[in-house]
């Protein structure tokens, strides 16, 4: 015969349960920060792809959307702090609903990296095409360092892509002040190398 629960345990299993799958429930801000890094690399296939051709005074304005979005796909890296936070007030957590979480994250993460890289590598393909292979490592340098220093911004500040268009004067003040700050340049330095280790 099979062992019965205790009817004492069954309050506590249940809400155990209930518990764990309202934490695993799909996270609305990673849920919009995953949306937000496919973005760089739907305009990068419009842009770099071979077989599309845009009008040069198009061209340009697609060039700038997404190198202002491409920051947000890596930032799904610093989406690790809802993680915690639901470990941290839920504990103790089933393992499975730990596993669940870390899949989770996981998934969210390796899908902006993804999107990250394969917008830079189709960029510097259009570049080998035009014979301009030597512009393709400083171009990377310089998306990596304003990529890592989005992230704070975006991160600590709560900055985001589109203040370019609804908040620019906020958007260069605090930029100007954080750049300025001893512990921006910290957080920037550790962005920068975590996602170029990725990257």
């Amino acid at each position: 015969m099979m062992a019965s629960v205790p009817p004492a345990t069954t309050p506590l299993l249940e809400q155990t349960m209930e518990q764990a799958i309202g934490i695993i429930r799909p996270n609305f801000h990673l849920g919009w920060d995953f949306f937000l890094a496919l973005i760089p690399l739907g305009i990068s296939l419009l842009l770099f792809h071979r077989h599309h051709s845009i009008h040069p005074l198009l061209w340009w304005p697609l060039l700038g959307a997404m190198v202002l979005f491409l920051p947000n796909a890596p930032y799904v890296l610093t989406d690790v702090i809802h993680f915690v936070s639901k470990i941290r007030v839920n504990s103790p957590l089933p393992i499975w609903a730990v596993s669940l979480l870390l899949l989770e994250f996981f998934f969210y993460f390796m899908i902006g990296m993804q999107s990250f890289t394969l917008s830079l590598m189709l960029w510097g393909r259009s570049l080998k095409r035009r014979h301009a292979e030597w512009l393709i490592l400083p171009i990377e340098l310089i998306i990596l360092g304003i990529s890592a220093f989005a992230m704070y911004l975006g991160r600590f500040d709560r900055l985001k892509s589109w203040d370019i268009l609804s908040a620019p004067k906020k958007l260069l003040d605090q930029s100007l002040k954080e750049a300025m700050t001893r512990g921006s340049e910290e957080m920037t330095l550790i962005f920068f190398a975590s996602i170029t280790l990725v990257f």
